[in-house]
């Protein structure tokens, strides 16, 4: 897993209510490293910092909504002369940095305050908006109250009157004052009955621009320039906002590339995240398993989506960017260092084939299961697919010296269903073997689910740029010291901290492309703790193992059961 720092929302699926765990710890390292403490905020927001700093024990979570986060924690061991706390660019949302030896302040531009400038004004105006929600302005006075029907400023009149159902709805009074109900006429639905047969959103919702404003568990959505949203990831003082379709109003919209339109909605003091009461224009599910089976040539071709980037290059995984991504799971709690669940990733390479990290395949293969186009790991999605596995193939010269594995690759074989494995769709495909070496420096990507810098499972798919180390570099006396041999490559930085792969990441995919398409260069292996200088991510060298995967694959696929 990519070491992120993570700000987690809490879905409401219509089955169960998911968490997005979080953060702040050191990361556990690739292989035979424990786990941290960690705490959980809830948010849709992913972060990458420098990934290796010291747990944070006395935070007040009470208000998560105005969560503040200490960066000078991020900063590496340096001499005190030299020390610059302004060098992480701590405060927010065009703050400037005042440097005080080894403190600093943040002068904060209108309408932001707060020792970061991470709140709005309305916060601690004197001023409330009682039952609506502080909206930032960036004209005086620099917010404005929104308010829930039928409460107005600076008076509020009967829940009817008047009314708030649009589309020639008929507004029913209750017996209580703010209750009412909107009937609707035909073709015409939501609270409001502002929904028409129109709003519906195409594909995944990317560009959907209706004006629906309820999610699933009909609760209304909370307006994108909320001053509860400041902290987040996605609000109307984003960059690129604009583009994404955010601004003032509380319409849902799919700036990440999720499964569908979805917005953030505030629940007992909580911010947390919806998928929205809109429908699919077309209405088509997913493919199914007898509709489209995986054919050979159409190796290494993603969807081609747009990744939202976050601050510090982190960025959450948009659906089906990495579709031969697998998650390797027990089907049973083991112990407390195998519990049930995601363990390893692993890469789809044939409809029947993963290939994975030796290190990996400790239990027997009647005990594990393979997940294929799985985003979350806290729910059930429409489009994963799932197989038992009939067998499991660790290369023969695969061993373990000084806690480093050697020939650290093994393939899956997934037992058919109906016939046939995975089935190729949006979210499902394989990608390609290399036919070459790519040169050092390319830049390539790194995904998974695996442990955070708290020792915790992110739980949703999450990926990362890399670029690819010399034998050289890697093996100096400040890197691996000789240790990585020629069937290993190292990616990541040298100089800084920055994007790594940790613990439960293993045997997942390193991607290289050329010529627009996708391909398996190295399998997630081991490593010194994450995301530290001189300390890279280490791989399984692919092109090293060519012949020896092709001749299993070829003869296990011809063999009698």
């Amino acid at each position: 897993m990519i070491c992120v720092f993570h700000v987690g929302g809490s879905s409401f699926s219509s089955q169960h209510s998911t968490e997005k765990p979080v953060v702040v710890t050191h990361c556990a390292g690739l292989s035979h490293q424990q786990s941290f403490l960690y705490s959980f905020l809830f948010n849709k927001s992913y972060f990458l910092f420098s990934l290796s700093f010291p747990p944070i024990t006395s935070q007040d979570w009470a208000d998560d909504y105005y969560y503040e986060y200490s960066e000078e924690y991020l900063q590496p061991e340096q001499n005190n002369a030299t020390y610059d706390p302004c060098q992480s660019k701590p405060c927010k949302n065009g703050g400037v940095c005042e440097q005080h030896k080894e403190s600093y302040t943040c002068h904060c531009p209108m309408p932001y305050t707060g020792t970061k400038c991470e709140k709005g004004k309305c916060c601690f105006h004197n001023t409330s908006c009682n039952r609506g929600d502080c909206l930032i302005t960036l004209t005086p006075p620099y917010y404005q109250c929104s308010c829930r029907h039928p409460y107005k400023l600076p008076s509020s009149k009967s829940a009817c009157s008047p009314s708030p159902c649009k589309n020639g709805g008929v507004c029913l009074r209750n017996r209580i004052r703010s209750k009412f109900t909107c009937q609707c006429p035909e073709s015409f639905r939501g609270r409001y009955c502002e929904t028409g047969p129109e709003d519906c959103y195409e594909q995944d919702g990317l560009k959907y621009r209706g004006k629906v404003s309820q999610t699933v568990q009909q609760k209304t959505c909370l307006h994108w320039n909320s001053h509860l949203l400041l902290g987040h990831s996605f609000n109307a003082f984003m960059e690129d906002a604009e583009n994404h379709g955010l601004g003032s109003h509380n319409f849902c919209r799919n700036p990440d590339g999720d499964e569908k339109p979805w917005c953030f909605v505030h629940v007992n003091k909580k911010v947390k995240w919806d998928f929205c009461e809109v429908s699919s224009c077309s209405a088509v599910p997913d493919p199914t398993p007898s509709s489209s089976l995986l054919m050979p040539g159409t190796c290494g071709q993603p969807e081609r989506v747009r990744t939202v980037q976050r601050i510090y290059g982190g960025s959450k995984a948009a659906a089906g960017k990495h579709p031969w991504q697998a998650s390797l799971q027990n089907k049973v709690w083991f112990n407390l260092f195998m519990p049930r669940g995601h363990f390893c990733g692993g890469v789809l390479i044939e409809p029947c084939w993963v290939l994975t990290a030796a290190h990996c395949l400790g239990i027997a293969a009647p005990q594990m299961e393979v997940f294929l186009g799985k985003q979350h790991l806290g729910r059930r999605e429409s489009h994963e697919q799932r197989f038992d596995v009939e067998k499991i193939i660790v290369h023969g010269r695969y061993e373990e010296r000084h806690e480093i594995p050697y020939n650290d690759i093994a393939l899956l074989k997934l037992k058919p269903i109906d016939g046939h494995c995975a089935v190729e769709t949006k979210y499902v495909k394989t990608e390609c073997l290399p036919d070459s070496a790519f040169p050092d420096g390319t830049e390539c990507y790194i995904s998974g689910w695996g442990a955070t810098e708290t020792g915790d499972e992110s739980r949703q798919l999450l990926d990362a740029r890399v670029k690819l180390i010399s034998q050289t570099q890697c093996n100096t006396r400040r890197a691996y010291n000789n240790d990585v041999d020629e069937n290993m490559l190292c990616a990541g930085n040298l100089q800084s901290r920055g994007a790594d792969t940790c613990q439960g990441d293993s045997g997942g995919p390193l991607t290289c492309i050329k010529n627009g398409s996708y391909y398996i260069y190295g399998i997630v292996s081991w490593g010194d703790l994450c995301g530290l200088r001189f300390k890279p991510g280490v791989y399984t060298r692919v092109t090293r193992f060519l012949n020896w995967i092709r001749t299993v694959i070829k003869r296990e696929s011809y063999s009698p059961r």
